[in-house]
């Protein structure tokens, strides 16, 4: 311990100290002073010990992992929870869902037509035939493992499954079927499944049931057979799943979630940070309810001199008397009831509805909103602002639906379509040259989009007047235009316009004036 200019504050003194000191007195002087400073000011309030308001906050530098791993189990439960007996944790994800999912995302192959040498007829052709296989692939109930779920039932269920658990896992087995043309088949496992066995606690190399090699990289999934809450059949075995094939190098599991943190090895659900509010609010909004029906019930007591009962009751159609040796007691709407002599009841005013109710639920909904990315008028669908205030709202939201749709696309379904394309061409279903054998023509012809539905718009006028003046600037184009508004496909749109142009001026619908002056210069 050493003290700084007499002034009787102290500085423990570390190695390096010990070690500057011995070696350069004069900077282990000036490196004394400024932990002293330090000591004194601080450099960020929010780390200030000192300051009362924050001296109880007890932190944790934790990694990722042992942040996460043991709350888990508590958090999905509730999560679940709050989704399944909780409005506005039940509309919040399936507002997400419905925003970022809708009715699918559909595929877009945008090839690298200059890397593989195509024409553009030839790369044309080369993608329209691979929408059709893929669809074919993706659209048909076999490709589910169970035979239950379509591929807009997948994307649906994988992306509430994640933002419910935190994450979700789905395999890709070979299973031959009749009149399926692919053996590529998807099964969709809830992160509960897996873990760790029971005698195996979470290591460097082996954590959230999931093994990992020297770099962070998944190398083994230990997949239960059953679910660990089946109260049917309890069974505690598991598969081991190789990350990837040993041949082909193909992924064999996709793990779709968000990591935040360097090292994460599992997703967190998205009302984590919420669960509390939402429980409390809901407990709230119980209790009101509760008040505001206790408060409609309006019983009358009687008071007699001797206790025995009061008058006939019977002109009061359905309504019964009530006497203080009754041992069901309750308030009820339009109840009489007779007390004994000397008893007396006292009025009592529950003061409901309450006024301030809406305010103070409104301004918990905002903070929870905010937390959820959804903007307040989104979360409850209710639209009474501006239409300025009501246009923002949705375009914030858009930011969040088109980052989620990007990170949807990315992280489940362009895996799940390499793996797909790889049986494809291997298959002879698609012809792509060179595909196996080079990385680059490989990637060139994986290129594609997945187009999500429109978002819809307040004022489509408005809307469509915008992206024809962007179309027209140069800064768009129609392509880019129509899935944003209509979420269809121009290409598809023209042909289809043009099909339909050319059906009405043959059937007359559509008649071709011709100029007199043209009509003169040719005769």
């Amino acid at each position: 311990m050493r003290k700084v200019r007499n002034k009787g504050l102290k500085v423990k003194q570390n190695l390096i100290d010990k070690a500057f000191s011995y070696f350069a007195p004069i900077r282990a002087a000036r490196r004394l002073r400024s932990r002293a400073a330090m000591e004194v000011f601080g450099s960020y309030d929010g780390a200030s010990k000192s300051r009362r308001s924050l001296s109880q906050w007890k932190t944790l530098g934790n990694d990722p992992d042992s942040d996460i791993l043991n709350d888990l189990p508590t958090l999905r439960e509730r999560s679940r929870d709050l989704v399944r007996n909780n409005p506005l944790a039940s509309g919040a994800i399936k507002t997400k869902v419905t925003g970022v999912v809708g009715t699918g995302l559909r595929l877009q192959s945008r090839i690298d037509r200059d890397a593989i040498n195509l024409t553009d007829d030839q790369a044309d052709a080369w993608e329209a035939k691979t929408e059709r296989e893929w669809r074919l692939f993706w659209e048909s109930k076999d490709t589910d493992i169970a035979r239950t779920l379509t591929g807009v039932d997948r994307i649906r269920q994988v992306y509430q499954q994640a933002k419910e658990n935190g994450d979700v896992f789905i395999l890709l087995p070979r299973i031959t079927r009749l009149g399926c043309p692919y053996d590529l088949k998807l099964q969709i496992i809830e992160a509960d499944r897996v873990a760790n066995s029971l005698s195996e606690a979470d290591t460097a190399s082996l954590s959230g049931g999931i093994k990992r090699d020297k770099n962070g990289a998944p190398v083994k999934y230990y997949v239960l057979k059953q679910h660990p809450g089946n109260s049917l059949s309890v069974s505690k075995d598991r598969d081991e799943i190789p990350a990837f094939g040993a041949k082909t190098g193909l992924r064999n599991i996709v793990h779709y979630f968000n990591p935040t943190r360097p090292g994460q090895s599992r997703g967190v659900p998205d009302l984590a940070a919420v669960i509390e509010p939402l429980k409390q609010l809901s407990r709230y909004t119980e209790a009101e309810i509760n008040a505001a029906v206790i408060s409609g019930m309006f019983t009358v007591f009687i008071e007699t001199e001797d206790g025995n009962s009061g008058p006939d009751l019977t002109n009061f159609g359905k309504e019964s008397g009530g006497k203080t040796s009754d041992k069901d007691l309750k308030l009820g709407n339009g109840l009489i009831m007779d007390l004994a002599a000397g008893e007396s009841i006292h009025d009592s005013n529950p003061g409901r509805p309450n006024t301030a109710f809406d305010t103070f639920v409104t301004s918990i909904l905002r903070q929870i909103g905010t937390a959820l990315e959804i903007p307040f008028e989104i979360l409850v669908k209710h639209f009474a602002a501006s239409y300025s205030a009501a246009r923002g709202a949705i375009l914030e939201f858009m930011k969040y639906v088109m980052s989620e749709r990007k990170h949807l696309s990315d992280n489940f379904l362009r895996p799940v379509y390499e793996v797909w394309m790889y049986e494809a061409v291997a298959s002879g279903r698609i012809a792509a040259p060179g595909y196996l054998s080079d990385p680059a023509i490989k990637a060139a012809y994986l290129g594609c989009d997945f187009i999500g539905p429109a978002l819809g718009q307040i004022d489509e006028s408005k809307a469509v007047k915008a992206a024809r003046e962007r179309v027209d600037g140069g800064f768009s184009t129609l392509a880019e235009e129509t899935p944003k508004l209509t979420g269809g496909d121009w290409d598809r749109n023209h042909k289809q316009q043009v099909k339909e142009f050319k059906k009405r001026k043959e059937d007359g619908l559509i008649v071709e004036i011709v100029d007199p002056v043209e009509v003169d210069n040719g005769k």
